[in-house]
């Protein structure tokens, strides 16, 4: 039974060998959830479009004068949602928007700059084979990608008649970021030595699982987009209903602008898929600690339930007190969370680390 728990000789090495890397892309995890929450705080403040222009280099200098920042609230005060909603705005309450965009934009660069620094080492030292140097490097592109998302998505928010970005485009931009930190959590975890070899059980579900997490961080962009979340603010029961009618879920002319922009469906669609993902979790939790008590698999599937049911719980709480801002961060940053454990769970079903 000892000899059985022995790590491999390759497995040990490699623990060694890439701690470095290992500390580096969970380095940048944290920094990309920390960007999750950031960001919503950013949306919920109402403050995404107050720097109207995109400058990836002098962008990065706030306003330091009296005339520089007359000129930026001048170019805000152009903007459609200043027309439309924040008409009167002061100087004092565009600085309070201005810094959080300002904010949020500095530690996408610092982002940048991290994993580039690290990339740059880890190729230049050849510390890894080849192919996982050109999985990193497509990661960083990936990364870039992400920022040219954002700036199309704040570019959505500045058309006439806009007052806020469009749901399709925030949502685009939060996949995305969960795209590029699932990638992190991933390769971190799978350069990471398992406490001990386990065959590898559930994989077709844990990947369902992952996709379903994925999916459901989707509607939540759609929700938050459209801000459904600010309307039908009861729970079980939506406009006195379990199932709304079909008249208020396809109020829109185009079925499937409905999906997108109308607020009950979105609303609607992201309860359905909370109680899936709940009872999938559970039923896998269930499934593996009956198949394999005390195994890796039916600990982590454990979690990922429990988990799952805690985001479930403030999703409704938080519907409920009609999103106040500490509330939608915490549920944003709770669903990352539950996020990186499925991440987690897909990689060491897939067979742990490799040397």
């Amino acid at each position: 039974m000892t000899i059985a728990r022995e790590k491999p000789p390759s497995i040990i090495l490699q623990g060694g060998r890439h701690a470095g890397i290992r500390r580096w892309l969970w380095a940048v995890a944290l920094l990309v959830f920390v960007m999750v929450v950031v960001g919503g705080a950013t949306r919920l403040t109402g403050s995404g479009l107050s720097i109207t222009e995109w400058k990836p280099i002098t962008g990065a200098l706030p306003p330091l004068s009296a005339e520089a920042w007359a000129s930026e609230f001048a170019k805000y005060r152009e903007s459609p949602q200043y027309r439309l909603l924040n008409q009167g705005m002061d100087l004092g309450e565009f600085q309070f928007i201005y810094w959080w965009e300002w904010g949020h934009r500095q530690l996408g660069r610092f982002i940048g700059l991290v994993y580039l620094a690290g990339f740059l080492v880890v190729a230049a030292r050849r510390l890894l084979p080849w192919r996982q140097t050109l999985i990193l490097f497509g990661m960083g592109l990936l990364l870039g990608l992400q920022g040219a998302i954002g700036w199309i998505m704040v570019a959505s928010g500045l058309e006439p008649g806009m007052i806020a970005v469009a749901p399709v485009k925030l949502t685009l931009h939060l996949t995305f970021a969960g795209l590029f930190f699932a990638s992190i959590v991933a390769f971190a975890t799978w350069l990471t030595p398992p406490r001990r070899i386990e065959p590898s059980k559930a994989r077709g579900m844990a990947w369902l699982l992952l996709a379903l997490l994925f999916g459901q961080i989707a509607l939540g962009g759609l929700v938050a987009g459209s801000r459904a979340g600010f309307t039908y603010n009861t729970w079980p029961l939506m406009d006195g209903a379990l199932v709304p009618d079909a008249q208020t879920l396809f109020v829109r002319p185009s079925f499937w602008e409905n999906f997108v922009d109308n607020a009950a469906l979105v609303q609607f669609n992201h309860r359905l898929g909370a109680y899936l993902l709940l009872a999938l979790a559970l039923w896998h939790a269930v499934s593996l600690r009956r198949a394999a008590p005390g195994s890796g698999g039916a600990k982590r599937a454990t979690v990922i339930a429990g988990l799952t049911l805690a985001q479930g719980l403030l999703g409704i709480v938080t519907l409920l007190l009609v999103v106040p801002l500490w509330a939608g961060l915490a549920h944003q940053a709770l669903g990352f969370l539950v996020l990186a454990m499925g991440v987690v769970h897909v990689t060491r079903t897939q067979g742990g680390a490799r040397a």
